[in-house]
């Protein structure tokens, strides 16, 4: 068994059950574990098994937490059998409730995701999600078992996950860990977020992006910040009327294939967040981060050639790019030798040559090369 402990100043690793206290009665097991002193007064517990193996259920009758030092004592009584499975949430909640203190509530969260291909995917895929509040967090979430409200046309599709948890407050961002069994492409366009028992407000966290699952590779995370938040019906129909507009647009966006060339010398690479710009003789891209590399966990490593894919409005014939970065990590300097881009809707490829070193920890630096 396993517990997470939040505070008002932060949260706990996550703390083993291990040292059980020899006195037991049936039903009963008190445990002696130690949490740091700086999180402050204790509001929510998340509790959970490390491993499934010949459980199916997890049943709670009461819980109860006392510091041994000032003799606070916090006591719930729960009553709540909780089914488990193999790839499935294995995780309760419960708020923390102090004299004189109001607790927060539970609340079911309703996770909607809109995508396209992962409801075909999904007995070889894993997927978690995370989800981000000014009250804490939910921890990884199984986003692929026990579906509800399943939707699914010839390229679009959307299906619900219910999440418990005590209130998280205002959302602010979610986490995606995904894995998978084999080789596949998983294209997520957006997910929704909102508290069951109410029809607003929605939180929305735009994604738009088509990951490329690999088992032999690590564990793609992603953090999708939070897009817009929908607070009533006007509203949500004045998105939807820009969301119709916006997909006519769509239907013009150009894919660019990225290949980044680090020098082959000493300290050539860079653990820096790496950005570019397109330039063409009709309009320039917006800002892309260069993070997920097709070949390479790390990317931009000394002698290492990177590509990433991106889609954005055509710019007409590419003519000039930016490239930097933001000097964090360190030896952030990053020799680049050159930049090869290919314009699909072109069939076109242009080279933008370098052969210098971008040096952030100097001043900041953005170098255009035409070609």
């Amino acid at each position: 068994m396993v517990m997470v402990f939040y505070g008002s100043n932060g949260k706990s690793n996550p703390v083993s059950m291990e040292n059980k206290v020899e006195h037991q009665t049936e039903n009963q097991t008190t445990y002696d574990i130690h949490l740091p002193s700086d999180l402050g007064m204790l509001y929510k517990v998340r509790l959970g098994l490390q491993s499934l193996e010949n459980i199916s259920q997890l049943s709670l009758h009461h819980f109860k937490i006392q510091n041994t030092s000032t003799l606070d004592t916090f006591s719930l009584t729960i009553n709540k059998t909780h089914p488990l499975s193999p790839n499935g949430d294995r995780w309760i909640e419960f708020p923390i409730q102090w004299p004189l203190k109001e607790a927060l509530s539970v609340v079911t969260y309703h996770l909607t995701v809109f995508s396209r291909n992962i409801l075909n995917e999904r007995n070889l895929v894993h997927m978690t999600a995370c989800i981000y509040g000014t009250h804490g967090d939910t921890g990884d979430r199984s986003l692929l078992q026990s579906l509800q409200n399943v939707q699914q046309e010839e390229k679009n599709e959307s299906f619900l996950v219910m999440v418990d948890a005590v209130d998280l407050g205002e959302l602010e961002k979610i986490v995606l860990l995904i894995s998978s069994k084999t080789d596949c492409k998983l294209d997520i366009k957006k997910l929704h977020v909102q508290d069951a028992a109410k029809e607003h407000p929605i939180y929305v966290f735009e994604v738009n992006e088509e990951f490329s699952v690999n088992p032999n590779k690590p564990k793609i995370q992603r953090e999708i910040p939070r897009s817009f938040v929908i607070r009533g019906e006007k509203q949500k129909n004045d998105i939807d009327n820009n969301l119709n507009k916006e997909g006519s647009k769509a239907k013009n966006l150009t894919e660019y294939t990225i290949k980044v060339y680090t020098g082959d010398k000493r300290g050539a690479g860079t653990d820096a967040n790496v950005h570019i710009i397109l330039f063409g003789n009709e309009d320039k891209s917006e800002v892309f981060q260069l993070a997920q590399s097709l070949e390479h966990q790390n990317p931009f490593e000394r002698g290492k050639v990177d590509t990433f894919k991106i889609k954005t409005k055509n710019v007409g014939s590419l003519r000039s790019i930016e490239i930097g970065h933001d000097g964090k990590g360190f030896a952030s300097g990053w020799f680049l030798e050159k930049v090869e881009i290919t314009d699909a809707a072109r069939n076109s490829t242009h080279c933008f040559n370098c052969n210098r070193s971008v040096d952030q920890s100097i001043i900041p630096l953005y170098m255009l090369f035409s070609f």
